[in-house]
């Protein structure tokens, strides 16, 4: 069985302080919690949070990097700064960098081998617009952006990946998609990753973001192939983020 693995991306929100006193409320709350637990924060509060994190089922993840380990490349963090700081996870490929900052099917598989070259597992953002849905693209945009992120890869590091399935249309509007309709794209995309990667899909574990709350929970993780969340504006608090974990070790 997948362990779900529940990631909080807190974006561009809480200085160190705020995220070390978040880091050790969280603790104290999902202590022998079943699902893996993972808090995202900026740069600035990874080191931070890591040593908060630390003696506790915790993880640590960055919410970006760049795919040079050196380099003239002011403003960017390369993954060996990463895993020296103590992250297990990076976000990449995330819908606000695609939006925002230009980021390209090309760059995140260039991030991607970063982050396994450097022991790290990256959790790869993919989804529609909604423009895209409602032209009836979904799948060829989640087919076209999994493949690109996975190309290269050897099949036997594939098993080990996250891949969190983040429609556009519903990060931070109040809109989600039905349990039904997650779980469709979700499979679709395993269906995806057994034609690149073979067995390695039984073992990828898929996530759900986009306005994931305690009460949506457990509906959306009880599908069998959602096996975690991407959980952004709902992280920022302890008891809503301790309640999407409470909620979601129901149904491991």
């Amino acid at each position: 069985m997948r362990k779900l693995i529940i990631a909080g991306n807190w974006k561009m929100h809480k200085t160190v302080q705020e995220a070390v006193e978040f880091t050790k409320e969280l603790a104290s709350k999902v202590t022998g919690a079943s699902v893996e637990v993972v808090l995202c924060p900026p740069f600035t509060a990874l080191h931070a949070v890591a040593e908060a994190a630390e003696g506790t089922n915790i993880a640590v993840g960055a919410q970006d990097v760049y795919w040079e380990d050196k380099g003239a490349f002011t403003g960017e963090v390369s993954a060996p700064m990463l895993k020296e700081v103590g992250c297990r996870y990076v976000i990449i490929g995330h819908s606000e960098r695609r939006q925002y900052f230009n980021e390209t099917d090309e760059t995140v598989n260039k991030k991607v081998n970063a982050v396994l070259q450097h022991g790290m597992i990256p959790i790869i953002c993919v989804g529609e617009t909604l423009e895209q849905r409602e032209a009836g693209k979904t799948e060829q945009v989640v087919r076209t952006q999994t493949e690109a992120a996975l190309k290269g890869l050897d099949p036997g590091l594939v098993g080990g990946l996250v891949i969190a399935y983040e429609p556009v249309w519903a990060i931070g509007t109040g809109r989600t998609a039905s349990a039904e309709d997650a779980q469709n794209v979700i499979r679709y995309i395993r269906c995806v990753v057994r034609e690149i990667a073979g067995d390695s899909a039984d073992t990828v574990r898929i996530q759900y973001g986009g306005s994931v709350k305690p009460e949506n929970a457990a509906e959306l993780l009880s599908q069998p192939d959602i096996d975690g969340a991407l959980v952004g504006g709902a992280s920022l608090q302890p008891d809503s983020f301790a309640g999407i974990i409470k909620e979601s070790g129901k149904v491991q």
